[in-house]
C-alpha cells in the first residue's frame, strides 16, 4: 500500500474557490477531500493544513470569526494538523496621490510547507506527497525531494483558477481539483467538538 501525505496551502485554496465563486465549498472536510484525491492502492497517512490567522477587515466584518470557526472544525478531524504562519503589516504609498494605506501580507506558509515536506521526506513518512497549491515558490522543495529521494512522487493538485507552469515542470504529475471533489468533501452543517460545543457552517458559506 502506497503511503500518501497531503499538504494544503489554505489561502491558495480559499482564494481559488473564491475566484471560482464556489464559496459554498469553503466548509471543507480536508481529510475527506484528501481521501477523495487518492487512487486505489494508496492510503492516507496525514493531512497538513497551512494558513495564517486573518486580521479584521471592514469590508468583510465576519472573516475572522468564519476562519476561527473553520479552524476549530478542522481540529475535530483525525490525522489533520494545522500549521500557522502570520501576517506582516506593511505600509503602501500610492505613487500618484501619495496616500498611505496599510496592507497585510501573509508570511511563512510556503516556508512551513517546504519545512514539513522536506522533514517528512527525510523521515520516510510518505511514498507520495500531494500538494494542494499553485505557489511556484514550492518548486524548490519539490525539486529537492525528487532529487534526494528519487523513489518518492510529488503530485500537484491545483486549486480552482490556480495553475503554476513552473510546478508542472518539476512535479511528478499534476491535476486541477474539480468541483465534484469539493462537493463530496463537505463537513456536516454542524460539527460538535469534544467539549460538546457545536460549530455551525458560516451563513455566507451556505
Amino acid at each position: 500500500m502506497q503511503r500518501v501525505t497531503v499538504y494544503i496551502d489554505g489561502f491558495n485554496l480559499y482564494y481559488g474557490l473564491q475566484d471560482r465563486k464556489w464559496q459554498r465549498y469553503h466548509w471543507l472536510d480536508v481529510r475527506r477531500l484528501s481521501e477523495n484525491l487518492l487512487h486505489p492502492g494508496q492510503s492516507l497517512v496525514t493531512v497538513r493544513y497551512f494558513t495564517a490567522r486573518v486580521h479584521s477587515d471592514p469590508n468583510r466584518p465576519n472573516i475572522q470569526r468564519q476562519q476561527e470557526t473553520f479552524l476549530e472544525a478542522l481540529g475535530t478531524l483525525p490525522d489533520v494538523s494545522i500549521h500557522l504562519g502570520y501576517y506582516l503589516r506593511k505600509k503602501k504609498t500610492c505613487p500618484k496621490c501619495g496616500d498611505v494605506i496599510w496592507i497585510y501580507e501573509e508570511k511563512m506558509t510556503d516556508v512551513n510547507i517546504a519545512s514539513e515536506l522536506l522533514g517528512d521526506a527525510h523521515d520516510n513518512v510518505f511514498d507520495t506527497a500531494i500538494i494542494v497549491s499553485a505557489d511556484s515558490d514550492l518548486a524548490g522543495p519539490v525539486t529537492t525531494v525528487l532529487r534526494r529521494y528519487p523513489n518518492k512522487r510529488m503530485i500537484l493538485a491545483f486549486p480552482p483558477k490556480r495553475v503554476s507552469q513552473r510546478l508542472r515542470q518539476v512535479a511528478t504529475a499534476n491535476f486541477i481539483i474539480g468541483r465534484r471533489k469539493f462537493a463530496e468533501s463537505q463537513l456536516p452543517n454542524q460539527v460538535t467538538k469534544s467539549d460538546g460545543y457545536v460549530l455551525s457552517r458560516p451563513y455566507a458559506w451556505s
